[in-house]
């Protein structure tokens, strides 16, 4: 099934989700990677200026939510995050194959209940599935929470590794931190909750991962789950697999209401069908430029489509 269009409208807020091969734990907490997380995701954000809501990151997946300017940006800075991602985790866990299934998924956030709930799906990660008990603040990994509910700094480092090879390809002996610097990962409130004071929107966060901490309470309950624990997470192989999964199909859109979503599809339509023209006009062509290249190759892919 070939995938959907890249669309991002302008001034949009999207969730993206990366998942590990074949639900692989490669992503396992630990202090090691819980820094090199945080290093490159916050060098990401200083290369690419993207703005950064809030997100997660699991032992088999991670979630964000961001506002980027284009489609391009974005795609930039996914592609950084989760290149850089699969390099350190490989490195530390001894895991030489590719780590992610498949490329980044991104769904449009629509409207601001919907950005809420959304927010509200970030932050119970961890405790919603009855990994962790305490609440989902207690989850191991890189997360959100603190930042958001308390002002804590996240603060992650970042390895120059082409640096570094550069140097022992000269012979030199390279120190432990010799190429490293630190970076911090800066959240912006979402667009809904921007009218709100600083301390406003931390007790707002706080009140809602209550509302999650009562409701994974409950739902462990009524299942007769005990929460795993972090040590016992922390000990988990990172090579192994959950023996299932439980994974609903994304949703084209995060909608609020179903006139929302039924806007935001008319809108993907005009666009595709935009597309859909501009490449039946490209292949027109294609007998004007098919003999500036040899037979059996790729001619260079076209620049993003972006404003000058």
């Amino acid at each position: 099934m070939p995938r959907s269009l890249r669309f991002v409208p302008e001034n949009a807020l999207v969730e993206v989700t990366t998942r590990t091969l074949q639900g692989r734990l490669l992503l396992r907490p630990s202090p090691e990677l819980n820094d090199l997380v945080l290093g490159v995701i916050g060098k990401a954000q200083d290369r690419y200026r993207m703005v950064i809501h809030a997100f997660v990151v699991t032992s088999t997946h991670a979630h964000y939510i961001l506002s980027p300017t284009s489609a391009e940006q974005l795609a930039r800075f996914m592609q950084f995050v989760d290149a850089n991602i699969a390099k350190e985790a490989g490195r530390l866990h001894l895991w030489p194959e590719r780590l992610w299934s498949r490329r980044y998924r991104s769904i449009v956030i629509a409207d601001d209940n919907a950005a809420l709930a959304r927010l509200r799906y970030v932050l119970a990660h961890g405790a919603k599935e009855g990994l962790v008990g305490g609440g989902p603040g207690s989850w191991p990994g890189p997360h959100c929470i603190a930042a958001l509910s308390s002002g804590q700094l996240l603060r992650g480092t970042w390895f120059d590794r082409g640096a570094e090879y550069k140097a022992r390809q000269r012979g030199e002996s390279v120190l432990a931190m010799q190429f490293a610097t630190t970076f911090d990962v800066n959240l912006t409130p979402l667009p809904c909750l921007r009218h709100l004071t600083q301390s406003q929107r931390q007790a707002e966060i706080r009140h809602m991962v209550r509302e999650i901490e009562a409701q994974a309470e409950a739902e462990n309950l009524a299942k007769g789950r005990t929460p795993m624990g972090v040590a016992a997470i922390l000990a988990q192989d990172p090579h192994s697999r959950p023996a299932s999964t439980d994974r609903s199909p994304a949703p084209f859109v995060h909608a609020s209401d179903k006139q929302t979503a039924l806007e935001f599809r008319a809108k993907y339509r005009v666009y595709v069908d935009a597309f859909r023209s501009g490449a039946w006009r490209l292949k027109a062509r294609a007998a004007d430029f098919a003999e500036m290249f040899p037979l059996w190759s790729f001619p260079p892919a076209l620049p993003f489509n972006a404003p000058a």
